[in-house]
Order: structure tokens, then C-alpha cells, then sequence
């Protein structure tokens, strides 16, 4: 039997890229987030941490992530991990992240339940969906 009980306190992704100071840059000036935490590890490498509120988990199969593929950007692009943010204000996100050069790989549109979703692309080549609710 399953059950809602809250067994996971928090949910964490964790991205190893060789872009460290550009991701860091990017999630910082466009989301107008500062880390929370600065790790460095005994042979010289850096960890932080960005503290993003609410988290959960989607798991897909290859035709829906697909099916959300073509239905935000046209086409099938993201791999196996794709982040999706919920995000206050859409359109001033997207301005900021136009404004630092960053990737937008398809705006702002209205999806069959009622969002705005847009995509963009990190500086790994991450994708990464920005959805405003409309409830």
C-alpha cells in the first residue's frame, strides 16, 4: 500500500559539469540566488549550494518526455536529466537570462493545463524548463 507520509525531508539534484564558475554565475544573476553553502573538498574542488525551496521528483518515460520536448520546444532535445523551476515572474527571468548571454531555446507559451512554460539551456548544456502556475 502506498501512502503520502513524508519519509524524504528534502530533495537535492546534484550537477557535475566542467563549467563550474559560469553554472554558478548563471543560477546566481538570473535567479537572483546566493549560495547558501561553499564546500571545498581536500584536493581543490568546490561545491555550493543553492537553497530552491519546495522540490520534487518527476520520473518520465521516453514518450513523455518526449511529448514535453515537442510540446515546449518542438522538437525532442533534453537527455536524460532536465531540471524544471517554478518561477514567480517568467518574463523577467527570461529578460535577465537574455541580458547575460545565456541560451533561451524556446519562450514563453501557454501549455494544455494552464502554465507558461519556456526553455532554456545552461552553460553544461543542462535544459532547463521555467514554469509560472497560473493557480
Amino acid at each position: 500500500m502506498l501512502c503520502n507520509e513524508k519519509n524524504i525531508l528534502q530533495l537535492r539534484v546534484a550537477l557535475t559539469t566542467r563549467e563550474h564558475k559560469a553554472m554558478i554565475s548563471f543560477v546566481r544573476d538570473n535567479f537572483r540566488i546566493n549560495p547558501s553553502e561553499v564546500w571545498e573538498s581536500p584536493n581543490g574542488g568546490c561545491g555550493t549550494l543553492f537553497d530552491m525551496g519546495k522540490a520534487s521528483l518527476e520520473v518520465f518515460d521516453d514518450l513523455y518526455s518526449e511529448y514535453i520536448d515537442e510540446l515546449e520546444v518542438g522538437e525532442r532535445v533534453s537527455g536524460d536529466v532536465r531540471l524544471a523551476l517554478e518561477v514567480t515572474d517568467i518574463h523577467d527571468i527570461l529578460r535577465r537570462i537574455i541580458e547575460n548571454g545565456n541560451k533561451l531555446v524556446h519562450g514563453p507559451l501557454e501549455t494544455p493545463w494552464g502554465d507558461i512554460n519556456a526553455r532554456i539551456e545552461a552553460p553544461n548544456g543542462l535544459q532547463v524548463t521555467l514554469f509560472q502556475s497560473k493557480k
